[in-house]
Formats: C-alpha cells, sequence, structure tokens
C-alpha cells in the first residue's frame, strides 16, 4: 500500500425513535458533500483500488455517493469498521494492505479521527499537521496519508466538504 485515504461518512439524518442508528441514511445535503470529496479526491489523483467500507448505511451510502469518481475502485463491506476504534481500524487497514495500492475507508468517528492523529503522531508530524486534524474531522471529511515503504505515513492533504464549497458540518 502506498496511500491511505480516511473517509468519514457524510451527514445523516438524526436518529427517530424506534430507529437504529445502524440505519440511519444520509440527508439531502450529505449525498451531496460525498459526491464532492469523490470529485476532490479524484480531483487530486487520490483513487482508491480498494475501499473498506463500514455496512451502516451512511457509510455504504456515502461510497455510493462518491464511487463514480473512482469507477475502477474494488469495494467490501467489512462489519468490523461500524463505530470502530482506531485499532480496529488500523487492524482492517492492516489486513488488507497487500490488496491494494490506495487503500479507502469509509467509516465513523471518533475512530477515524483518532487513528489519522495516532499515524500523525506515530511519525512525528508538524505540529500543525497533528492538529489540524485533531482539532476537527466533520462528516465528509477524508484525510489522506502517502505511506513509506516501511509502513510511515505522511499527510498527504485532509479535504473538507465545507472547505470546497459543500455543507460539511457534523
Amino acid at each position: 500500500m502506498r496511500r491511505l485515504i480516511l473517509f468519514r461518512h457524510a451527514k445523516a439524518e438524526p436518529r427517530p425513535a424506534g430507529m437504529d442508528d445502524f440505519d440511519r441514511p444520509l440527508t439531502r445535503r450529505g449525498r451531496a458533500d460525498a459526491a464532492l470529496i469523490g470529485e476532490v479526491l479524484a480531483h487530486e489523483e487520490l483513487v482508491p483500488d480498494l475501499a473498506l467500507i463500514s455496512p451502516a448505511r451512511r457509510t455504504l451510502e456515502t461510497w455510493i455517493c462518491a464511487r463514480e469518481c473512482f469507477p475502477d475502485a474494488k469495494a467490501e463491506l467489512r462489519p468490523e469498521l461500524y463505530n470502530a476504534s482506531a485499532a480496529a481500524i488500523r487492524a482492517q487497514v492492516k489486513q488488507a494492505e497487500g490488496s491494494a495500492r490506495t487503500l479507502m475507508v469509509v467509516g465513523h468517528n471518533p475512530g477515524l479521527q483518532e487513528l489519522a492523529a495516532a499515524l500523525l503522531i506515530d511519525n512525528a508530524a508538524s505540529a500543525a499537521e497533528i492538529a489540524r486534524v485533531a482539532a476537527k474531522f466533520p462528516t465528509a471529511t477524508a484525510a489522506a496519508f502517502l505511506i513509506d515503504p516501511v509502513g510511515r505515513a505522511a499527510l498527504d492533504g485532509v479535504f473538507l466538504a465545507k472547505e470546497h464549497g459543500g455543507g460539511g458540518e457534523g
């Protein structure tokens, strides 16, 4: 794996009484923001070969909205990614690292944000880079990392829908 992209699902509907959190769909803005981040990533040539996706409705819909920008990407639903901790996400990445040059994880906070910050801390990133990721990781945000041959991660970009004309809050 040469690149890792951590993509937080887009804005989801609030959970009404009686609905399981797992089943929350994206809002209209969420669908637009997910597609926007797909476009931004493709424009930046950050295109996954493989996407690991939490099977929750909001993460699956995020992938569906973004995937037309990644026509050759393979996708795998990974139940272990549903509301996963940073350690659980890291384990899924490790398991798949030989399967793709660019690997994307479409998942949830706080795990994605914690993993992004941990990758930066582990590899002595600048305080500004760590602060940028640690301070906010709203819905429809993607953090891209270059991975060197020994597995060290360097921040390649953080992309928030709000910074590209979308809603991107939440």
